[in-house]
């Protein structure tokens, strides 16, 4: 149960944010609140924004102008509070280390000796962890076999492991098949329950399924509302057709056309 401060607190407030790389803008003028215990959704197309916006939460980019806030602190400041699982993430899956160490990582903090161990609250927290999310059975398998889908929750776990309020995904479903993705996406929901999630897709159908709200981002906020669209703000982030972003999509996604009305 959240408690009745955090209620009180955006989990996330943004307010005119720019983010320039060298003298490109990346996002410019974003204004943007995220409710605590909300599921917000964030898409648009590739070189939109999106990471960019992540990272400027979570304090990673340089900010050019404005201003970001996570339950009341600013970003520079550090904290336990948010949980990121990146798109790309740099780690040889040859490398010899389990599953279960590789959760454990999430528990480290700056500053530490040489001579550093895991403390045993540490490793029961990992495997609370990896119960949670389901792979709990396959702790000690190295990671160069895990599955894909398999892979991408061993990350999730390990942005976990600080019991973040906040957790941040960038494209958790992009390389997983269609049952890793509904399993990433059942989790997630549960996850839900007692934290704040903003995601960022492709995934329309998971904007029409999951999602309690929707970002529309492509340099700028085009849209932030219900997770439905319309076809004026579809072509403004896509700049192409409705039917080629609708193909195959819940109906719930885009608003019903009028029907066209036929001269006798």
């Amino acid at each position: 149960m959240r408690d009745a401060y955090a209620k009180n607190l955006n989990a996330v407030h943004i307010d005119n944010l720019s983010v320039y790389y060298g003298q490109t803008p990346a996002i410019t003028g974003v204004c943007l609140d995220v409710h605590d215990g909300e599921y917000l959704g964030i898409i648009g197309p590739n070189g939109g924004g999106k990471s960019t916006l992540l990272k400027a939460i979570l304090g990673l980019v340089p900010i050019s102008a404005g201003t970001v806030q996570i339950y009341g602190n600013n970003t520079n400041k550090k904290t336990a509070l948010v949980g990121y699982v990146p798109q790309f993430v740099i780690l040889n899956r040859k490398f010899p280390i389990s599953l279960v160490d590789v959760v454990l990582t999430g528990r480290l903090k700056q500053g530490l000796s040489p001579f550093f161990t895991f403390t045993q609250k540490d490793k029961e927290k990992a495997f609370e962890i990896l119960e949670k999310v389901g792979l709990l059975s396959l702790a000690n398998r190295q990671i160069a076999e895990l599955s894909g889908g398999e892979f991408q929750k061993m990350l999730i776990a390990r942005a976990l492991a600080v019991n973040p309020r906040l957790l941040l995904l960038d494209e958790p479903t992009a390389s997983v098949d269609a049952v890793s993705r509904e399993q990433i996406y059942s989790l997630l929901s549960e996850l839900n329950k007692n934290k704040t999630i903003i995601l960022v897709t492709h995934d329309l159908l998971a904007v029409s399924s999951q999602v309690h709200s929707l970002a529309c981002l492509n340099g700028n906020l085009i849209y932030h509302g219900e997770p439905e669209l319309t076809e004026n703000i579809v072509n403004n982030l896509y700049g192409c057709p409705v039917d080629l972003i609708a193909h195959g999509v819940p109906h719930r996604v885009l608003r019903d056309h009028e029907e066209e009305k036929t001269v006798d």
